[in-house]
């Protein structure tokens, strides 16, 4: 066999210091697994003091990121990797960077034609200059109650917070402003909460089967993401065909309008009347064992370490 018939030697980031640093160590693990039941010489490491000299001594045909939060979905780890000319799974940089923050993203979004709730953005240092009451009851004026306070920046939900009543606002704010110092407040909707993963194995982004999400309380917080039996997932979801075929295309056009690339998951938001809202994108899907890109593969029929095999092999192609 010749080395060009090898198959390619992956390294799996997993780690780092974000709030998401279990949730990623557990993901990691599991890549690992998958590409090593794919035949893949494979092997994880964290993303820490070391990893700069490894790479620039030994680098890998390509490197398979499974870091949340920054700096694996906020665009610096794959500038890193640029910088080291070493090929990567994953959006490149720049839209990384688009993704990670959500209103800018959620405007790019509304430039395309994709429907996404009303929000507002607020800065920490805007909510103090400007007094935090006032503020606050412009925001309700103008997008009503309920709504729905995250962080500009983040995943797993965590510092994710459904507000009912004026009352419970200002908490909401200041615990999202804990875990970023900008905050989307946006008109809560109601519905079915459904995430569609797209991957793009060499002949163009693919949807898979959609993943209608049930938490037993409607609260998906990261307890109800990652303890196994506290919320049910329905894969494909429990939509009208129509509807389904209706989220999957608003996942890859969410794909195609951010310029993501190799795989992603869009979480939207489905309406009694079958209206499409979509929340955010994520560049860095959860692979862990309660993870919904995981669960539509299976569902479409595929194993994962078929799938992340191909990502990894064709991202290792790359020059």
């Amino acid at each position: 066999m010749s080395a060009a018939d090898l198959p390619p030697r992956v390294l799996v980031l997993a780690g780092g210091l974000s709030y998401e640093r279990d949730v990623s160590l557990r993901s990691g693990r599991r890549v690992l697994d998958a590409l090593l039941a794919a035949g893949i010489d494979a092997e994880v490491r964290d993303v820490d003091v070391t990893l700069l000299p490894y790479l620039s001594a030994d680098p890998p045909d390509a490197v398979f990121p499974a870091v949340h939060g920054s700096p694996g979905e906020d665009g610096s780890l794959p500038g890193v990797l640029d910088l080291v000319s070493v090929p990567y799974v994953g959006s490149t940089a720049g839209a990384a960077r688009l993704a990670w923050d959500k209103p800018t993203a959620k405007s790019l979004l509304c430039d395309a034609g994709v429907a996404t709730p009303p929000w507002v953005t607020l800065p920490h240092s805007t909510f103090s200059e400007l007094g935090a009451q006032s503020v606050l009851d412009h925001i309700i004026a103008r997008l009503g109650l309920p709504l729905v306070v995250k962080p500009a920046h983040g995943g797993s939900g965590l510092g994710v917070v459904a507000v009912r009543s004026a009352d419970a606002l200002p908490a909401a704010m200041v615990g999202a402003f804990a875990y970023a110092p900008t905050v989307l407040v946006e008109r809560y909707v109601p519905g079915i909460d459904v995430a569609v993963s797209v991957i793009d194995e060499g002949d163009g982004p693919q949807a898979l089967p959609a993943v209608e999400i049930e938490p037993p309380d409607g609260n998906y917080d990261y307890a109800a993401r990652y303890t196994a039996g506290i919320t049910t997932w329905h894969c494909p979801a429990r939509l009208p065909e129509k509807v389904l075929t209706e989220v999957s295309e608003t996942a890859v056009r969410v794909h195609t309008a951010l310029g993501l690339r190799d795989l992603s998951r869009v979480d939207m938001i489905v309406g009694p009347d079958g209206d499409i809202q979509v929340l955010e994108a994520n560049t860095a899907p959860g692979m862990t064992e309660t993870s919904l890109l995981p669960m539509a593969v299976e569902a479409a029929g595929r194993r994962l370490s078929d799938v992340l095999r191909n990502l990894a092999t064709r991202a290792s192609t790359r020059t």
